[in-house]
């Protein structure tokens, strides 16, 4: 029985089980099979295969986009509207075939956006090139689900089952547990919570089913098994994504009102160039970036040129961005914009900038 048979055995157990409190440590195992067979999957076959044309894409610019979705929902318009790269675009399926970067100027920063290639379902399991475009989509920085409108909400619902079983979790923050396994002791398991969903006998059978018996456990928040899964294999990338619903001139005022009205959703028509914009925005709040300025002495500030950080930078940070040697020869910094309580305010290396200030870095 190969790894696909297997697991869809597991998936067909899983939907058969009625989920009550006498069944909780049979599913919990089963789901951590489930993520052991996966893995497997996910690891690139011994025989090496003949080399095929390259597919990922070297990054650069401030910040990655990967575009992912369905075959003909408008991937390849929409890069060509947003970047001044060309990106066939036909009315047939699978019209781009390999990664098409480009680049977004926003607010001075350069955004790299990725046209992947249609997904289909199985892609997990390497069906059209699946694993590829999945792979390239784990390196992104922010991950833009486009979506038909008119084909209501059967393409956000596989795609992010394809997504879900390769380790990508979208917009979701990483599970607040502690774990460290050890060389001895048996298991140590605490909590800082009232624990709903796991118990420690839930735990330790999990945990037995790769191979570890010797382990620390604290769970900081009460998390699913799913969540304590995700916790052991290690290997999960979670990431924001943004679903943009494409084709919005083809339906009723009613169901665009509902498509926008849901969590982190836009609305968009590549074909009659409608909410781009928004988009943009939107775009531009996902990826966390700032706009720094600097300042020498008795001059006026530098607007052409922005320093693209992330939120939560530090002075630290944006000397290393302008030289790495200017963090040792710091002696203090003057710092205009909202990030101070007076302008200009003197600081040191751990005061933390905000979007659009001005900085001045004084030397010893």
């Amino acid at each position: 029985m190969g790894i696909l048979e297997k697991i869809s055995e597991i998936e067909k157990e899983i939907s058969r089980t009625q989920k009550n409190k006498a069944t909780e440590y049979h599913l919990g195992l089963l789901k951590a099979k489930l993520a052991k067979y996966r893995a497997q999957l996910l690891e690139p076959s011994k025989s090496a295969g003949a080399k095929g044309e390259g597919f990922d894409v070297m990054k650069s610019g401030d910040a990655r986009v990967a575009l992912i979705g369905f075959p003909s929902v408008g991937k390849s318009t929409f890069l060509s509207l947003m970047t001044a790269t060309e990106s066939e675009a036909a009315s047939y399926e699978f019209t781009t075939l390999t990664c098409i970067p480009g680049v977004i100027e926003y607010k001075g920063a350069n955004i790299q956006l990725l046209d992947l290639p249609g997904i289909i379902e199985g892609a997990a399991q390497g069906k059209g090139r699946g694993r590829q475009v999945i792979a390239v989509a784990r390196t992104a920085d922010v991950v833009i689900m486009m979506l038909d409108a008119t084909k209501g909400d059967v393409q956000r619902v596989l795609l992010e089952k394809e997504l879900e079983s390769v380790g990508i979790r979208l917009n979701r923050s990483k599970p607040n547990i502690y774990f460290k396994p050890k060389k001895g002791g048996g298991l140590s398991y605490n909590s800082t919570v009232p624990l709903t969903q796991c118990s420690e006998k839930l735990v330790q059978l999990i945990l037995h089913e790769y191979k570890i018996f010797n382990a620390e456990v604290l769970f900081r928040e009460d998390s699913t098994p799913d969540e304590f899964i995700d916790v052991i294999v290690g290997n999960r990338v979670y990431m924001p994504c943004l679903y943009v619903y494409n084709k919005v001139d083809q339906i009723s005022m009613e169901e665009v009102d509902r498509l926008a009205r849901r969590p982190h959703s836009v609305v968009i028509s590549c074909g009659m160039k409608l909410n781009l914009d928004y988009l943009l925005e939107t775009l531009w709040e996902y990826l966390a970036l700032i706009c720094l300025y600097t300042k020498k002495r008795g001059e006026r500030p530098d607007f052409n040129d922005a320093i693209i950080m992330r939120r939560g930078a530090s002075v630290e940070h944006a000397c290393h961005r302008i030289h790495r040697t200017l963090a040792s020869q710091f002696k203090y910094a003057l710092v205009w914009g909202t990030s101070t309580k007076y302008s200009p305010q003197r600081v040191g290396l751990t005061h933390i900038m905000e979007h659009e200030d001005v900085i001045q870095i004084v030397k010893k």
